[in-house]
């Protein structure tokens, strides 16, 4: 369901699969946890290749950006899909998180 990386101090969450869904939502929470708990302090989350998020996707989200936030931790999303990235801003989440289209650049931004 999803990998994570550490560069420049900085962790990474990809996802292997195309689609963030009520399947696998409980499982990347979980991991989000124990990287904050272990004491992650700056994390991306990259959308890159996630073609369709449902609802409980974008509720792990923001979930995600406040457990974040609660542990101190800086957190910002990066290359969503076009049509992922419509609908974060349909929603308004775009004015909640940061978001970035480069990966690169997201990360350079919390180093």
């Amino acid at each position: 369901m999803f990998r994570t990386e550490k560069r420049d101090k900085v962790d990474i969450v990809s996802f292997t699969g195309d689609r963030i869904n009520a399947l696998g939502t409980e499982e990347l929470l979980k991991g989000i946890e124990s990287l904050l708990h272990s004491g992650s302090t700056r994390l991306v989350i990259n959308l890159k290749g996630v073609q369709y998020i449902d609802s409980s996707g974008f509720g792990c989200l923001l979930s995600i950006m406040k457990t974040a936030r609660n542990h101190y931790c800086s957190m910002k999303v990066a290359s969503p899909e076009a049509q992922v990235l419509e609908v974060l801003k349909t929603l308004n989440l775009h004015t909640i998180m940061e978001i970035h289209e480069d990966l690169d650049e997201c990360v350079r931004s919390l180093a």
